[in-house]
């Protein structure tokens, strides 16, 4: 679990950070409506093929609806799985510029 705040990146560091990924994942961003239902695999092969071509020998441009968020965490919890429901958990909390840490109940 993280709690804090999120902000949208501005859309220079969208594309700075676009700009970085392989071309076939830029390629695969355009292709892919994340989360929209497919008919089957074979439709976003064809979005794929048709994607792939629309960006011959040009460099692809980051898509409008496709961009970044930075999350400034206040806290974070950690919860690892033992037998018997001994777990491990550990919440981390900001306090100024330090990190409270502190073990939980599982």
């Amino acid at each position: 679990c993280v709690r804090g705040r999120v902000a949208q990146l501005p859309a220079e560091a969208s594309d700075a950070y676009f700009a970085t990924r392989p071309r076939e994942a830029q390629i695969g961003a355009w292709a892919s409506h994340q989360s929209a239902p497919l008919l089957d695999r074979a439709e976003l092969e064809r979005r794929l093929a048709g994607t792939t071509e629309r960006f011959e020998d040009q460099d692809v441009p980051r898509p409008p609806f496709w961009g970044g968020y930075l999350l400034a965490p206040d806290q974070v919890e950690f919860w690892q799985g033992r037998q018997f429901r001994l777990h491990d958990r550990f919440r981390y909390s900001r306090e100024g510029s330090r990190w409270l840490v502190e073990r939980l109940s599982p």
